[in-house]
């Protein structure tokens, strides 16, 4: 079995730089979506996947929280 380790991610800033564009897309629903696309040559890529990281993170346990109560998902089964 794999060891978890949990640390904090160290980076240098908070907001995301230039590189990071947002954009807002209908879906096949219709609702409003919002997409979030960054530039493979920006010098800051490192820090600007981080941040897309961290909120992709937040964004799916926020949604396992709203789906079973939890924000790591579904219990395991003993």
């Amino acid at each position: 079995m794999a060891k978890l380790v949990y640390e904090k991610l160290k980076t240098s800033k908070v907001r995301p730089s230039a590189a990071v564009r947002r954009k807002r897309v209908k879906a096949a629903d219709g609702k409003t979506v919002e997409i979030l696309s960054l530039d493979a040559e920006s010098p800051s890529f490192t820090d600007d996947l981080t941040y897309l990281f961290r909120r992709n993170v937040a964004r799916a346990r926020r949604e396992n929280k709203r789906l079973f109560g939890s924000p790591r998902g579904v219990p395991a089964k003993a």
